[in-house]
């Protein structure tokens, strides 16, 4: 994730400067991406618009819908969808490659119950997704911006829990995941005084990972090397 300017001028000719927190990224695709990107984009790929979805029309039944941001390669969040037919995932991701290995994982593995954007997550939380729309937000492993004078870039603050919330329905779970413990701090200082929500872990701040949480390649290399994950759950309440 990086941050960029996306300027807007008012009716009185003032600049406003408004910050984004993606930019799409291309990237150079394998063939098998590429040739994913061509063959699944029609029924597993949403095109970015400024209307609201219809998750009915999207998946053709009324699930519960599981939206992502920043899926990476997609494999955690393709096994998440074939182990939970009952549910619909939906992935937002920046990085073009990432996309097309995530449509190629899908197709293999037959999996009907994913769709995935290649767009910024904040214009289309804006545009596109319907208020009391999803059962459950997750946001794992994001860009930490581990430099103190770069924490402003963390895209868990105080505007984002708010846009979210209200997308997410009343007891709608916002789940995230972090291998750096301050950034965990932070993510629980931010949530803690966003009005509307309540930490559902029952003994401190934390709660263990959760099993429909598939164990990445990465989070296995950190316990190897004794390196912490932090599982944060908040519900809305209101």
């Amino acid at each position: 994730m990086s941050e960029v300017t996306n300027n807007e001028v008012t009716e009185e000719g003032k600049v406003i400067r408004k910050i984004r927190s993606f930019v799409r990224r291309e990237g150079r695709l394998t063939k098998g991406q590429e040739q994913a990107m061509n063959e699944c984009w029609d029924t597993m790929g949403l095109d970015y618009s400024d209307q609201r979805l219809d998750w009915n029309s999207v998946f053709g039944n009324n699930n519960p819908v599981v939206l992502e941001i920043g899926f990476g390669m997609g494999a955690s969040l393709v096994e998440m969808a074939k182990n939970s037919p009952e549910k619909n995932f939906v992935g937002i991701e920046v990085h073009t490659p990432g996309v097309g290995a995530c449509l190629m994982a899908a197709r293999d593995a037959g999996v009907t119950n994913l769709r995935v954007m290649c767009h910024d997550a904040v214009e289309v939380f804006e545009k596109m997704i319907p208020e009391q729309s999803l059962a459950t937000l997750q946001l794992f492993f994001p860009d930490p911006w581990h430099k103190k004078r770069h924490h402003k870039r963390r895209i868990v603050q105080a505007h984002f829990a708010e846009m979210i919330r209200s997308k997410l329905a009343i007891g709608g779970v916002f789940h995230m995941a972090t291998d750096w413990e301050n950034y965990a701090e932070h993510m629980i200082e931010v949530m803690n005084v966003a009005p509307g929500y309540r930490n559902i872990s029952t003994d401190g701040d934390y709660i263990p990972r959760p099993d429909d949480r598939p164990l990445t390649k990465f989070e296995q290399r950190g316990h190897r090397l004794g390196h912490g994950v932090w599982d944060i759950k908040f519900a809305r309440t209101e």
